[in-house]
């Protein structure tokens, strides 16, 4: 038992020579100072959690407006193909229904048929190429109207 008592008596001595350094370590106004230290850096990592947070919805709000905006691109370029696709067709029949008519002229017999038909497949051309216009002057805007607005001056008016 008298090792116990030992170890006990060595431990006592060993925490109060502790608590001797910790006040001689740290007095009052440095414990105050370090507290409001720690206070301000609390407060300071909170408001760079606001920014990183703020931030974060800054770059997920320009992520699904460009994410959007890809989309219509890619809509307008869609329907861009489909044109030239139609453009390419009809300019096709209109060659075909050309070259009958020639063929027809040429043997002297001149067939209403084959007149009608090359009107039909010019207006088609006609009417894709209008179509396929259209298409290219729609992506031209869009691709147009951020730089327009991003650039014009702020207008006043005046009464």
């Amino acid at each position: 038992m008298s090792e116990i008592e030992d170890l006990q008596t060595r431990i006592m001595s060993a925490l109060d020579r502790v608590a001797t350094g910790v006040d001689a370590f740290a007095d009052a106004e440095d414990i105050d100072a370090l507290k409001t230290a720690l206070e301000d850096e609390k407060t300071v990592n909170a408001e760079l959690n606001e920014q990183v947070r703020e931030l974060g919805e800054r770059q997920a709000a320009a992520l699904e407006a460009l994410e959007a905006r890809a989309a219509a691109t890619a809509a307008r370029m869609d329907q861009f193909d489909q044109d030239l696709q139609r453009l390419r067709r009809a300019n096709a029949q209109l060659g075909e229904a050309c070259e009958a008519l020639r063929a027809a002229n040429a043997e002297g017999v001149g067939e209403p048929e084959l007149i009608n038909q090359a009107m039909i497949a010019e207006l088609d051309a006609l009417r894709a190429a209008r179509s396929a216009e259209i298409s290219q002057a729609d992506e031209i805007i869009a691709a147009l109207t951020p730089l327009l607005e991003a650039g014009a001056p702020q207008t006043q008016e005046t009464a």
